[in-house]
């Protein structure tokens, strides 16, 4: 029950799902919320493969608008949650300040120029991958899009648990004194048992493990990179990150369908 809560609060906090009831904020409960995240992108990503393969074969849409509305559910589905973190982040990270100064831009509630042009390329690229990968879906193609949300909710625990934090307020300090580094255990036989299923389902097993790769690099880049830029993690940087990691497994999944599932 415990567990379940926390990955209700996880829709609560991460998603545009409504879930009215008020649930339990103790550190035990979001405690569970981080063990959860790996399942919250997971049902992300089921909705995005379920989405796109419903629209491929029982409507008369064209691949272009199959790939814009697959497209505006990876915006509307988060809420735009971790998209604001990214132009937070972009604002900070190139006004080329010092530390301080950064995290006083992260907490603008104005976006400037810089986080407005990231977030069009971020998207725009975005957008590309998904509609190349509509022209060539494979059965595995459905379990490689379930898996970047899969994989990039696990980066973000990582990183929430493993990188010192850079303010003493915000939703990333209220989950990061939560829980220690140790809740983590859980993360390896989530990716196991999700590697297993691809195996089995579609041998998918090379393909799925690309993946893990370019996050496990994701992952590295992004815990450097958060105390060189701001000093450590923040709201908005974890939600950079979940940006960030799921635009290179986008791309991984779209170079995948040109070179190794042609």
């Amino acid at each position: 029950m415990k567990f379940l809560k926390g990955f209700l609060l996880d829709l609560q906090f991460f998603t545009a799902i409504p879930v009215r009831f008020a649930l339990p904020m103790d550190k035990p409960h979001l405690k569970s919320a981080v063990q959860a995240f790996p399942l919250l992108g997971l049902l992300q990503g089921g909705i995005y493969a379920s989405l796109i393969f419903l629209l491929l074969e029982y409507t008369p849409f064209s691949n272009l608008a199959i790939a814009l509305l697959l497209w505006l559910m990876t915006i509307i589905l988060t809420g735009g949650i971790h998209l604001d973190g990214w132009m937070d982040a972009s604002d900070a990270y190139f006004s080329y300040s010092d530390q301080p100064k950064r995290l006083e831009i992260m907490k603008d509630p104005r976006t400037g120029a810089f986080g407005v042009i990231s977030v069009i390329v971020l998207l725009s690229s975005r957008f590309l991958f998904i509609y190349e990968i509509t022209e060539n879906v494979q059965i595995v193609s459905y379990m490689l899009i379930a898996a970047i949300p899969f994989l990039s909710k696990s980066v973000m625990g990582v990183l929430l648990l493993t990188v010192k934090s850079a303010k003493k307020e915000g939703l990333g300090t209220l989950f990061q004194s939560a829980a220690t580094i140790k809740v983590l255990w859980i993360y390896p036989i989530y990716i196991a048992v999700f590697l297993a299923l691809m195996t089995l389902a579609a041998n998918g097993f090379f393909h799925v493990s690309i993946l893990i790769l370019i996050a496990f690099g994701s992952l590295l880049v992004c815990s450097r990179k958060a105390v060189k830029w701001f000093g450590g993690i923040t709201g908005d940087v974890l939600g950079a990150a979940v940006e960030g990691t799921e635009l290179f497994l986008w791309m991984t999944v779209w170079l995948l369908h040109y070179f190794a599932m042609a």
